[in-house]
């Protein structure tokens, strides 16, 4: 069963149990995008995921996909990589860019789940201080980079994009370090991908992400824009 959500966003999600049954983790459909119903949804362990035309579709897929800081993986090729310096990294220079850079369609899929309606939702929790982006740059030019929502002590990576060789492994390296640094416990990836697992993600029940969810969602968030934090250098 797929639970009807009204535009009321007082109105609770059902249990994420609920989405057993459907395939992926489909739970509810309908609501809206306000900051409150986004940032319970994301601590119960649950993300809006839909196409244009479509209503809006929450999902809470089991397992779950995750990283933990302290345990991401640089390859070889990849600490090469860090140690030339090719790039860049700055944190919340360039929002909109990094969204819409996420946004634009990839050469194995022609479309975007990030329709604007997605694009506006999380631009008003960058404009709240609960939406970050990662740029990385190559002299002055864009990339690579990545954004997501930081409740509590957990990163809910949303998307990521990439313009030049190991970008995006370049954004999620420095974001590891310095959510390591400020004691963050985990980054939500929410579904398994080769690139993520390369770089240590792995996939843990539901229910255990879930019970994490409820304890370090509530610890003090880092409100606020990181525009004028250094990032940490790798090790």
């Amino acid at each position: 069963m797929i639970f009807l959500l009204d535009d009321n966003p007082n109105t609770p999600f059902p249990d994420v149990s609920l989405a057993e049954k459907e395939p992926d983790g489909l739970l509810a459909v309908g609501g809206d995008l306000t900051p409150q119903r986004l940032i319970q949804a994301y601590q119960l362990g649950i993300f809006p995921w839909f196409s244009e035309g479509e209503p809006i579709l929450w999902w809470s897929p089991d397992p779950r996909t995750v990283l933990y800081p302290e345990k991401i993986k640089i390859s070889r090729s990849l600490r090469k990589t860090l140690r030339k310096n090719l790039y860049r990294v700055t944190f919340d220079h360039q929002f909109d860019e990094v969204i819409r850079a996420c946004a634009a369609p990839r050469d194995d899929s022609p479309g975007t789940w990030l329709v604007p309606e997605m694009i506006d939702a999380y631009t008003e929790q960058y404009k709240l201080g609960l939406a970050h982006s990662v740029e990385v740059w190559k002299e002055n030019q864009l990339v690579g980079g990545l954004y997501g929502m930081a409740i509590g002590r957990v990163f809910f990576g949303e998307s990521m994009f990439s313009r030049a060789n190991d970008s995006s492994k370049v954004a999620l390296v420095y974001l590891s370090s310095q959510l390591k640094a400020w004691d963050f416990r985990m980054i939500d990836c929410q579904v398994y991908t080769r690139h993520l697992a390369s770089l240590g993600a792995e996939e843990i029940p539901r229910q255990q992400f879930c019970q994490d969810l409820y304890s370090w969602t509530r610890l003090e968030t880092q409100v606020g824009s990181w525009a004028d934090i250094e990032p940490i250098q790798p090790c």
